[in-house]
C-alpha cells in the first residue's frame, strides 16, 4: 500500500515538473516576444523587468512543493497584470476592432452586452474609460465621443457602435443612479406629520378596502391589511418609505391581483394535492393533511419583507440581468416597483407551494425563495416578466 503510494507521488511529480517545463517555456517565449516588441508598441520597462525576475526565478530555483506554488502565484499575477493586456493587443491586431467593438458586433443587446461593455471598461487601465461608467446621463454623448477618439475609431465608419455604447452607458449609468433613488427613500423615515404620507397610506386603505370605510386614522382595522399595530408608521422603519412606495403601487396599478393576494393571506388555501402525491401519503398522513389548517400570513409586512428582498437583489447588483433586459435605455424607479409587483405575486405563490407548518417558517421560506430568484437571475438572458397590468407597458418598451 505504502508502495503504491509512493509510486502515484512520483507519477504526479513527474506531471508537475511537465507543466513546470511548459509554463517555463510559455514564459521564455514571452518574453523574447515583449523585449522585441518594446520600441515599436510602446510596452512597459516594468512589464519586461517582470518577464525577466520570472524567467531567472523558473530558471535558477529548483523544483519543489513550495516552489512550485510560488511560481504559480507568480505566473497568475504575471497574466493578470501583463499577458492578458499583451493577448488582447495581439487580438486587436489581427481582428482590426478594439474590445469594445468585438462585444457590441459579437454579442445580442442585452444585458449579456452591457455587462461585458460594463466590465471591459471597468477594467481598462485607462482611468477615462474607468470614469465613464460613473458620468452624469447628460455627459453620456460626450463621454461616447471621447471613448471613440480614444479607441481611434472613426464614427463615420462605425456609426452603429456610437448607438450601442451609448444604450449601455444609459443603462449602466440608469442602474446606478435607481440605487442611489431606491436608498434615498430606504432611508427616509415615515412622518405622520407629513401630508403627502398621510395620503399614501390611505390610498392604499382605498385600493385594498374599497367597501371598507376606515373609521380612524389609528384604528385596529389596519390589521385586516397585514400591519401589526393599530398605527402603521411603526411597521416602515425597517425599510422606511420605500415599503410604503411599492405596495402603494401594487395596489393602484395591479389592484385585482393585490386584492386577491390580500385574500388568500386571510383566507389561505392548500395547494391542490397531485394524484402522485397522493399515492405517496399513507392513509394516517392523508387524514392529517385532511384537516390541518393552512397558514396565512401578514399581507403588508410580507410585503415590507419583500421590498427588502428586492432592495438587497438592487444593490448587489443581481437584478442587473433583469433590467438591462427589460428597460432599454436607464431603468427607474418604476421597474423596481414592477419588480417588486412580480416578486410579491411569485411569493404568494411559492408560500402557497411551501405549505409551512406555522407562521414561524417564514424565513425558511423567504429564504429558499431568494435563492430560486438569484438563480434564475444568473441566466444572462434572464427577464422577470410577469403577466399582469403593471407591467405591460414596460414589457412594450
Amino acid at each position: 500500500m505504502l508502495r503504491g503510494q509512493r509510486v502515484f507521488h512520483k507519477c504526479s511529480f513527474k506531471t508537475l515538473e511537465f507543466i513546470y517545463s511548459v509554463l517555463l517555456v510559455v514564459m521564455l517565449c514571452v518574453w523574447v516576444v515583449l523585449l522585441a516588441s518594446t520600441k515599436k508598441h510602446g510596452l512597459t520597462f516594468t512589464s519586461i523587468n517582470v518577464c525577466s525576475v520570472i524567467a531567472a526565478f523558473a530558471l535558477k530555483v529548483p523544483l519543489g512543493h513550495g516552489n512550485l506554488v510560488m511560481f504559480v502565484q507568480v505566473c497568475l499575477y504575471f497574466y493578470c497584470k501583463c499577458l492578458w493586456r499583451c493577448l488582447k493587443f495581439v487580438v486587436r491586431k489581427l481582428t482590426g476592432q478594439c474590445e469594445l467593438q468585438r462585444i457590441c458586433y459579437n454579442t445580442k443587446p442585452g444585458a449579456a452586452r452591457t455587462m461585458k461593455i460594463e466590465a471591459s471598461l471597468k477594467g481598462s487601465k485607462c482611468k477615462r474609460l474607468q470614469t465613464s461608467v460613473n458620468v452624469h446621463p447628460d455627459a453620456i454623448e460626450k463621454t461616447i465621443d471621447d471613448i471613440m477618439e480614444l479607441k481611434r475609431i472613426n464614427p463615420d465608419i462605425n456609426p452603429q457602435l456610437g448607438v450601442s455604447l451609448q444604450a449601455c452607458l444609459l443603462q449602466i449609468v440608469g442602474y446606478r443612479n435607481l440605487i442611489a433613488e431606491v436608498e434615498k427613500l430606504r432611508r427616509e423615515p415615515y412622518d405622520s406629520e407629513n401630508p403627502q404620507h398621510e395620503e399614501m397610506l390611505l390610498k392604499l386603505w382605498k385600493c385594498l378596502k374599497p367597501d371598507s370605510p376606515l373609521k380612524a386614522r389609528i384604528s385596529k382595522q389596519w390589521c385586516e391589511i397585514g400591519f401589526q399595530g393599530d398605527d402603521p408608521k411603526t411597521d416602515f422603519r425597517g425599510m422606511g418609505l420605500l415599503g410604503l412606495y411599492n405596495l402603494v403601487y401594487f395596489a393602484e396599478w395591479d389592484t385585482e391581483i393585490a386584492q386577491q393576494v390580500l385574500t388568500d393571506s386571510l383566507h389561505p388555501k392548500y395547494r391542490e394535492i397531485t394524484k402522485k402525491e397522493l399515492s405517496q401519503l399513507s392513509k394516517a398522513e392523508w387524514e392529517k393533511k385532511k384537516f390541518d389548517k393552512a397558514i396565512g400570513y401578514s399581507f403588508a409586512i410580507v410585503g415590507i419583507n419583500i421590498t427588502d428582498l428586492a432592495y438587497n437583489l438592487l444593490v448587489s447588483g443581481a437584478l442587473k440581468t433583469h433590467f438591462y433586459n427589460v428597460a432599454p435605455e436607464a431603468p427607474t424607479l418604476t421597474h423596481f416597483q414592477q419588480t417588486f409587483c412580480y416578486l410579491m405575486h411569485e411569493f404568494h405563490k411559492f408560500w402557497i407551494d411551501e405549505d409551512p407548518l406555522d407562521i414561524m417558517e417564514f424565513n425558511r421560506v423567504r429564504e429558499k425563495f431568494y435563492k430560486r430568484i438569484l438563480r434564475q437571475l444568473q441566466n444572462p438572458e434572464m427577464a422577470l416578466c410577469p403577466h399582469f397590468a403593471a407591467s405591460e407597458s414596460l414589457i412594450n418598451m
